[in-house]
């Protein structure tokens, strides 16, 4: 008697195929008491070591997007770099919808890293019926409900996926009031204005973060929510509208230090806070030439900052981390769609907090210098290399260093600090540097 065993075999493979690709949903909450407030992944502490990251090879700009690329191409790219943020001790980054699920479990699987995914929530525009309007207008019926109607698909989407760390919705859209475009712009100074448009503007724009806040918890209990705002702008009216959101997130400029922003976010909104963005470019203005130590620096002080306001640790124990922008530059920032292969060293605002390259109010910021790695030329699969700078470097002592799960204390953290070798950092950035000016010989000819 023979028995054919093909349905056996083929049973048993389909079982295994579907349990490996299986998602668990990675479940993340937040916990407070008298110490201050906890992050918890599945249940154990984290502090959020972030970057800010995208993939855009020179020559192209935002339009780029990595995950519409063949999955060979991905996950090349994504070998090149999550290998590199993982030994520099990165836990999470920031990307942009646009992202698939199974990359993010794809991530967390291979290299051990979550990720917070970002809906822009209005700050670039709106389509509705198929037309695109630049301006968001967040008191007009139509855009509320098409933005509610994309965040719930987008939870839809992602409750389950396993690696996902949390849910950010926009990126400094308060500054989006006052301008249009990605383009950073000097702010305006004027403070009736600034709170004439707030409440014009702002407060309709806060009570639907909140509506999509409680809307993505009524679809995914697994996930915060934060918001992104630009610095502290607002703060009232967002302790006003915003109840229900989890995380207050912010993108903060302000220098070596973020002055009292720790306070005034427990003071006044009694909620976490996590630096979406933060950090400084590696060029100098004055000088006009690439300075990773001044990079460096101004990195390792806002990251003291960062860590000592963390859970139990005597401050203000609302901080559950940060995401240093960025990891890679932005060669397309400076136009936008113009120049593209060229790494523009025009600084396009200024800002007194880096003091060390503006006087009189010069520009100092170059948006498309903000990399603590540099950018190679792709070669022929359009593939580039990443070189890690003076910033990579300390990052990586301290990311690694400092253990949250260890009961660390305010006094172990200053030693590690102390103990930074920066020097040995800038010698491994310059040596980057040279290799990097070498793959750029080779691959632009």
């Amino acid at each position: 008697m023979s028995f054919n065993l093909k349905p056996f075999f083929n049973f048993f493979f389909c079982l295994y195929f579907f349990t490996s690709i299986a998602q668990t949903a990675t479940k993340v909450t937040l916990a407070s008491d008298a110490n201050g407030t906890q992050l918890l992944v599945n249940n154990q502490f984290m502090m959020i070591n972030g970057v800010n990251w995208d993939y855009i090879p020179i020559g192209t700009n935002y339009s780029f997007n990595l995950w519409q690329q063949p999955d060979d191409f991905i996950k090349k790219a994504l070998e090149s770099e999550m290998s590199l943020l993982k030994d520099m001790g990165v836990n999470a980054i920031r990307v942009y919808t646009g992202i698939q699920p199974k990359w993010i479990t794809y991530i967390y699987k291979t290299y051990g890293i979550y990720t917070m995914l970002n809906h822009s929530f209005g700050r670039y525009g709106v389509t509705l019926n198929d037309r695109y309007i630049q301006v968001t207008d967040y008191r007009n019926p139509n855009v509320r409900k098409q933005l509610l109607k994309e965040v719930s698909e987008l939870a839809n989407k992602f409750k389950d996926t396993e690696g996902l760390l949390l849910y950010l919705l926009g990126n400094e859209n308060n500054y989006g009031l006052f301008w249009a475009g990605s383009e950073t712009e000097d702010f305006p100074s004027d403070d009736k204005m600034k709170k004439a448009m707030g409440e014009k503007r702002g407060r309709p724009m806060y009570t639907l973060f909140n509506e999509a806040a409680l809307l993505i918890k009524s679809i995914d209990k697994n996930h915060p929510i934060a918001i992104c705002n630009g610095d502290l702008m607002f703060i009232d009216i967002i302790a006003e509208e915003c109840k229900d959101v989890d995380i207050y997130g912010t993108n903060m400029y302000r220098g070596a230090s973020f002055g009292n922003a720790f306070k005034e976010v427990k003071n006044k909104l009694n909620k976490p806070i996590l630096f979406t963005e933060f950090g400084v470019d590696a060029f100098n203005a004055l000088e006009n030439k690439e300075d990773q130590k001044m990079q460096a620096s101004f990195l390792i002080s806002n990251w003291k900052e960062i860590y000592k306001n963390a859970y139990a640790l005597g401050t203000s124990g609302n901080s559950i981390g940060g995401f240093t922008f960025q990891f890679s530059d932005g060669w397309w920032k400076v136009g936008q769609t113009t120049n593209l292969d060229i790494h523009d060293t025009d600084a396009t605002w200024t800002n007194n907090g880096y003091d060390v390259d503006t006087k009189n109010d010069s520009p100092n910021m170059n948006e498309e210098w903000f990399g603590i790695t540099a950018k190679g030329y792709a070669n022929k699969a359009g593939l580039y290399e990443s070189y890690p700078r003076a910033s990579y470097y300390v990052l990586q002592q301290l990311h690694k260093a400092i253990d949250f799960k260890k009961n660390k204390t305010e006094q172990h953290i200053e030693e590690i600090f102390l103990n930074l070798n920066l020097e040995q950092a800038l010698q491994k950035g310059l040596e980057n540097k040279k290799r990097l000016e070498i793959n750029q010989k080779h691959n632009k000819n």
